[in-house]
């Protein structure tokens, strides 16, 4: 993969996977028959002008003085599917790959709803049930508690200090202690989301690279590939097929006329609040909108959205070193950011995210 050794030199710890409901009654994506698909092969993608839409122009060019100046290698704009805006920095082109970190974390959320689908797993089965017992160093009673449910919403109860300084992104036994109840407590906690990958494996009978390559990268045209980096499993791509899979989200999990994933029942909760600890978070997605928030490596509850600038019904795939694929269902739009850290916060919900929103409310004026 072109330019995927920049992935091998970067150390990650995954870090993120933002929304409010505007779909109607029978879960259908507002006004979706307008939404433009690029093909499943190929290069085409329409474009619209800034322009045309009465977007600002001059406040486009502070914009990518802004990303510039934060380090962005890649961003872009569609609107109702269509590029509006699309600029690449430095030497990054439209060719070159860059790591999702996190954000990949909102594509195996999705990849769980179409394994459910296929009555491959339930979200109330025990992780051990496809893990076996003994994956953690718990008790069976306590063991048993934890669900795939569980990993989806960050709240196995799994010590996230695991039992060293930094245990997050462990996924040893030894390291997978109790600190409480699943489900009564929410920490950003990589290794429960990452054993998932072996969940997806073995209730699939295949692979998760497989699997995730025939359930959803194929079907849309992305490229791509996830890559195992120590205890993580990092998704790359360029920054289309990062688009695309922000597109699919937008549509609710459809590909044009293609179900991706068809349960929108499933759909609709993974953008949605999962559990009353942590409003903005739902299945693997960052929700903003929400009267508070709690971030990774922190058990503090935050007053507010974690993006104000930003439409209240946006939905997010975050990732470490600000790797960014928003969706604002209100306004058609998907907003797609790679690069290195913008330098406010290695993780991957920052001041970055409002103050981008802010630039962004300039030229979009929504």
């Amino acid at each position: 993969m072109k330019n995927f050794s920049l992935l091998v030199a970067i150390p990650l710890l995954f870090l993120f996977s933002c929304k409010k409901d505007k779909s109607g009654d029978d879960g259908a994506p507002p006004d979706s028959a307008a939404l433009y698909f690029p093909p499943v092969s190929g290069s085409e993608w329409q474009t619209t002008g800034s322009a045309s839409l009465n977007w600002n122009q001059s406040a486009i060019d502070e914009l990518y003085s802004y990303l510039d100046g934060k380090s962005t290698k890649a961003f872009m704009v569609l609107k109702n599917g269509k590029i509006v805006l699309e600029k690449y920095f430095g030497t990054f082109t439209a060719e070159s790959d860059w790591y999702w970190a996190s954000a990949g974390k909102t594509m195996t959320g999705l990849l769980v709803g179409i394994a459910q689908e296929e009555g491959k797993l339930s979200l109330s089965d025990k992780t051990s049930k496809y893990l076996g017992v003994g994956w953690t160093s718990l008790t069976p009673t306590q063991e048993d508690q934890i669900t795939i449910r569980h990993q989806l919403t960050m709240t196995s109860g799994l010590n996230d200090a695991g039992n060293g300084v930094d245990g997050s992104d462990c996924t040893d036994p030894a390291c997978l202690v109790f600190k409480a109840n699943a489900g009564t407590r929410w920490a950003y906690h990589n290794a429960p989301y990452t054993l998932l990958d072996k969940v997806i494996a073995a209730a699939s009978g295949t692979t998760f690279q497989s699997y995730f390559q025939q359930k959803i990268r194929d079907r849309i045209g992305m490229k791509g590939l996830w890559i195992k980096m120590d205890e993580n499993n990092v998704y790359g791509s360029n920054a289309r097929s990062m688009a695309r899979f922000g597109l699919l989200l937008l549509n609710k999990g459809k590909w044009d006329q293609t179900d991706i994933l068809k349960d929108k029942e499933y759909f609709n909760a993974q953008v949605n609040t999962s559990q009353n600890l942590n409003p903005s978070y739902g299945y693997l997605t960052w929700l903003n909108g929400k009267t508070k928030h709690m971030l990774p490596a922190t058990q503090i509850v935050f007053n507010g959205s974690i993006a104000p600038n930003a439409p209240a019904d946006m939905y997010c795939a975050l990732g470490k070193n600000d790797q960014k694929i928003y969706v604002v269902p209100s306004q058609q739009l998907v907003v797609i950011r790679m690069g290195e850290s913008a330098g406010l916060s290695h993780l991957a919900v920052s001041g970055f995210d409002n103050e981008l929103w802010g630039k962004l409310k300039a030229v979009i004026n929504y």
